[in-house]
């Protein structure tokens, strides 16, 4: 399989996806702002949006698609029919258990909602009670996207890779209509009908996919629960696996719950903002490199080819690399200049945008590490290894919680995002070390060379995007247009410069292009 080929179908459905989720928030900031209201629904949002993360585009995928891939690959056995057979094995226990677990939620949204807002910061019982309400709207979502996770990754295994990429886009849909058609003045209103499009958006994504499958011949049935040999393998993979690839998102969740019991109103909105930024790279090259690389390796290791595993996982680190490091420059120097052109309008003023430029800094130190998990945990879970991720995750959620009590207080905002940075760059070095350790992954002579060859290309953008922001930020306030041609002229005065850097410096040359574009055959 051509990794840069499909990188690019996921990518750029995922990149227009993130588009989309930009423009909601930029609405979200215009008739909402940085108050009490946005606060409430990234408390309701939060919890919902871990669990798309954790099985989505973690812990069920993780678990699944390698045992789907092996059953598939086995010459020796009935190939498809059995991989369907286990996807029916395990929709037969996800579905009640998935009943289960919503009206529970449902039932305890109370006690849920503070847990996860630390009862908030000198609210009334009034705006405590709202806060609950957004969080029972959104919780169906859970369901919702867990059974989508399993179409997707049948689909994905199957090699459609760009079914599921596109699947969030009507999530996004959903969530623009309702605050372009139900907006109001009044903040907690808009918010509502936010959080009710949380769980619309879901039910149009599982359709999709269910459409999808259905159209690709593959028509699970439901049936009575059997825990086989299967599914015992499975619910005991898909455990450490949720806590191995939900590092971030517990740590984000642990994040804010502090900022909302702990600082001012508003405070979990410059770090919901800066986060929904943050992603955009994170969505574009992370998702899709986790998304390709894992069917890929687990279906190389499971004929044999242990060297084109390890070559595979070499060439989506160099490809991480090449577009995360110049993300980080960027968003570090140019954070507050970025979101003031994105953002500053409406409800959303100057002050919350230097602030929600500074979260955006902090989050973006650590971008190369989220990123750099999705590479390297794909190296675990092929192997039915997803027990190692679960303890380093653990070790990451625990220097998170340190971090933040140690720096909440006097970084304020800050602190949360700086935190959150540090334990994935944690995470990151130990899942790294103990590859290499075992032998299953050895950075090859292009790799070594091209990795300080990369850096310095970013570094060089960087220092040319000091001197030239200034001279940009004053066409980042106004109307849409001088605002849109603010933020093309910054980014990409920053792109050709880092492509610049790379052509001299040689982290990238000409002849990848045409490495990328060459057809190879399918792994």
């Amino acid at each position: 399989m051509n990794l840069a080929r499909s990188l690019g179908s996921v990518g750029g459905l995922t990149l227009a996806s993130r588009i989309l989720g930009l423009a909601r928030d930029m609405l979200l900031a215009e008739f909402v702002g940085a108050n009490f209201a946005s606060d409430a629904f990234a408390v309701a949002w939060r919890m919902p949006n871990m669990f798309r993360a954790l099985f989505a585009e973690g812990a069920f995928s993780a678990a699944f698609i390698p045992m789907f891939n092996r059953k598939v690959a086995d010459k020796d056995g009935p190939g498809l029919p059995a991989g369907l057979a286990c996807s029916e094995d395990a929709l037969s226990e996800l579905l009640p258990a998935l009943v289960l677990l919503t009206v529970l939620l449902e039932l305890l949204a109370w006690p849920a909602t503070y847990i996860i807002s630390l009862g908030f910061h000198g609210v009334s019982h009034e705006q405590f009670a709202f806060a609950v309400m957004l969080t029972r709207f959104t919780f169906p979502y859970l369901m919702l996207i867990s059974l989508a996770s399993l179409a997707g990754g049948i689909l994905n295994s199957l090699h459609k890779f760009w079914v599921a990429a596109a699947a969030p886009i009507l999530l996004n849909i959903a969530q623009i209509v309702a605050l372009v058609f139900f907006h109001t003045h009044e903040p907690l209103s808009t918010t509502r009908y936010q959080a009710m499009s949380v769980t619309i958006g879901g039910a149009l994504q599982l359709a999709w996919l269910a459409h999808a499958c259905w159209s690709s011949h593959v028509r699970l049935k439901l049936k009575r629960p059997t825990i086989n040999e299967d599914v015992k393998r499975l619910i005991k993979l898909i455990g450490p696996a949720a806590a191995g690839a939900g590092a971030v998102q517990f740590n984000l969740l642990v994040s804010t719950a502090l900022a909302t019991g702990l600082l001012p109103h508003g405070s979990v909105s410059y770090i919901y903002y800066a986060d929904r930024l943050n992603q955009l790279p994170l969505g574009l090259i992370g998702i899709g490199l986790g998304t390709v690389l894992l069917p890929t390796i687990s279906h190389q290791l499971g004929r044999g080819a242990d060297a084109e595993a390890m070559a595979t996982q070499n060439r989506g680190l160099e490809l991480a690399l090449f577009f995360t490091l110049p993300a980080t420059v960027a968003l570090v120097i140019c954070g507050v200049p970025i979101i003031r052109g994105l953002f500053q309008h409406g409800q959303f003023d100057a002050s919350d945008a230097v602030r929600t430029g500074q979260a955006l800094a902090a989050f973006s130190i650590g971008l190369p590490s989220y990123i750099l998990v999705k590479v390297l945990t794909p190296g675990y879970y092929a192997r039915h290894d997803t027990k190692t991720p679960m303890r380093f995750a653990i070790i990451s959620i625990a220097v998170n919680l340190a971090l933040n009590l140690a720096l909440i207080l006097p970084l304020k905002h800050v602190g949360p995002p700086l935190a959150t940075a540090l334990a994935s760059t944690v995470n990151v070095w130990l899942l790294y070390h103990t590859l290499k350790k075992r032998g299953h992954f050895e950075p090859d002579a292009r790799l070594r060379r091209r990795i300080p060859r990369l850096a310095l290309a970013a570094i060089l953008m960087g220092i040319a995007l000091f001197f030239v922001a200034p001279l940009i930020d004053p066409y980042l306030t106004g109307s849409i247009f001088r605002r849109a041609g603010g933020l093309v002229a910054l980014v990409g005065a920053g792109g050709l410069v880092y492509a610049a850097a790379c052509l001299v410096t040689g982290g990238f040359v000409l002849d990848d292009l045409k490495l990328m574009l060459r057809r190879t055959r399918q792994a």
